[in-house]
């Protein structure tokens, strides 16, 4: 197997931000492709789901098609039918992704009882009255499960929290631990090299989230490659418990560093 013939991108703040493309982006995947190398878009997304995504992207002039874009909410739907069959899920995400979800059991009634809490993106869903929901279903027994615990994300009009910092508080306020689905989970990364079929020291990630992104790669074996765009802030590749294999200003300078 050749060395780096995987690529794994994210896709929010690294092909776009608010759904539009970064500048060169576009032309960074279509040359990752005359490569002639396996790639597979790998984000925590959970505003909308993969149809959507994928939507999304080719309007935005992105060529790519569902089985080449892993979402967090898809292997949640997985990781619950594996480990929680039957479960009642409480849902507490900012936008529609019911479609990803096919044979969860959502609970719809303020009074039923949940046996998952179940987290995905942040938004104005997340009321103290959807938290406290939550929070009381947890005190009653029910399992936490997060599509990923990201604390903020870049769309056009700036920085926002996101689901990370509630997160945080129902773990510490009900004396749980979440289980996390999405990047940075080992498991996430493993799903993605199998869907390559690729060994982790032939693939790399490339993201914009040094923690969840880089390092979490890393950890499994990939190589880390950090860009200076999207949630990106400068010094990041310094300040985070360990460093990026490789620092690039954007996507469209990937497919150079990979000829090289």
């Amino acid at each position: 197997m050749d060395a780096r013939r995987a690529v794994l991108l994210d896709v929010d703040g690294v092909l776009t931000v608010s759904w539009q493309p970064l500048p060169g982006a576009v032309e960074a995947l279509a040359a990752l492709r005359e490569r002639d190398l396996d790639v597979l878009l790998v984000t925590n997304t959970t505003s909308r789901p993969r149809a959507a995504v994928v939507a999304a992207l080719r309007t935005a002039g992105f060529d790519v098609a569902a089985p080449e874009v892993l979402t967090a909410p898809v292997l949640t739907a997985a990781y619950l039918a594996e480990h929680h069959p039957g479960a009642r899920c409480l849902l507490l995400s900012s936008g529609d992704i019911t479609e990803d979800l096919p044979g969860i059991d959502l609970v719809t009634d303020p009074d039923a009882h949940a046996d998952v809490v179940l987290l995905g993106g942040a938004g104005p869903e997340l009321s103290y009255e959807a938290l406290d929901r939550a929070f009381r279903a947890l005190r009653a027994g029910a399992v936490l499960v997060a599509m990923h615990r990201n604390l903020f994300w870049r769309t056009d009009a700036g920085l926002q929290l996101d689901t990370g910092a509630f997160l945080a508080g129902l773990e510490r306020a009900a004396g749980v631990e979440a289980v996390v689905v999405g990047k940075p989970a080992r498991a996430f990364f493993t799903t993605a090299l199998a869907v390559l079929g690729a060994a982790p020291g032939d693939a790399v990630m490339v993201g914009d989230d040094v923690d969840a992104d880089v390092l979490a790669a890393q950890a499994c074996g990939l190589t880390g490659v950090l860009v200076r765009t999207g949630k990106y802030l400068p010094g990041a590749e310094t300040s985070a418990h360990g460093e990026a294999d490789v620092v690039l200003d954007s996507i469209a300078d990937l497919p150079a560093w990979l000829d090289r």
